[in-house]
């Protein structure tokens, strides 16, 4: 019997619980770095595993909300003889939040940006904020010992690549926020990002609002 209070946690509840199996896990986050589609023979060679094993939990990502399906014939050829589509993975697009007792920050973080976005004096103070923010965070990780740029984007979620000698950002933090707000987010995001490079002697320019379908609105060019 099915308890009705388990809407409480729902889809999300299934896919945290299935990053508990390793496997999973450990294939969740190749399709991840990857950075785009991903079929079965790549993700079994990657992890050493046969196909059909490789398969079977990728498919099981894919029916706990992890990942996503989509089809393409990776020959180019088109018409009879061209073969099946393979089967590619990637990131689901929705994310998975699970808060006990239930929690909505979301909420209290919509209301405060139109307050922002209607209040120079408001929005201001929210840039400011987070510069401050960024610059402890950079602080208190070289206090630590840990104070590299690339552990500490990774440590906040924003799963930093390099793409041509500029690190970017494959995951915002703040992307359900920013969809409704996007001015005001990036805004913030971006100062919050140079604070912290400020703090580890990295040159606040290095730090740029680049957008990019799929990534963070923020890049990096480190060497500058």
């Amino acid at each position: 019997m099915t308890d009705e209070r388990d809407g409480v946690l729902g889809p999300a509840a299934d896919g945290i619980t299935s990053l508990a199996d390793p496997m999973r896990r450990a294939l969740y986050r190749h399709v991840v770095d990857a950075g785009g589609d991903v079929g079965r023979d790549d993700a079994a060679q990657a992890l050493g595993v046969s196909r059909s094993l490789a398969a079977y939990h990728l498919d099981r990502l894919v029916a706990d909300g992890l990942l996503e399906v989509r089809y393409e014939r990776r020959s180019g050829r088109r018409g009879p003889g061209a073969g099946r589509p393979a089967k590619l993975y990637t990131r689901a697009r929705k994310a998975l939040q699970v808060s006990l007792p239930p929690r909505d920050y979301e909420v209290a973080a919509r209301l405060l940006a139109r307050a922002a976005e209607t209040d120079t004096g408001a929005r201001r103070a929210l840039l400011d904020e987070a510069y401050r923010f960024g610059a402890q965070l950079g602080a208190d990780a070289s206090h630590d010992g840990g104070g590299a740029v690339d552990t500490l984007l990774r440590d906040r979620g924003y799963e930093p690549y390099e793409d041509d000698g500029v690190v970017r950002l494959r995951n915002c933090p703040f992307d359900a926020l920013a969809q409704d707000h996007r001015d005001l987010v990036c805004g913030m995001n971006h100062a919050l990002l140079r604070g912290l490079v400020a703090a580890l002697g990295v040159p606040e320019h290095a730090v740029r609002l680049d957008p990019r379908e799929g990534c963070c609105c923020v890049a990096f060019t480190l060497d500058a």
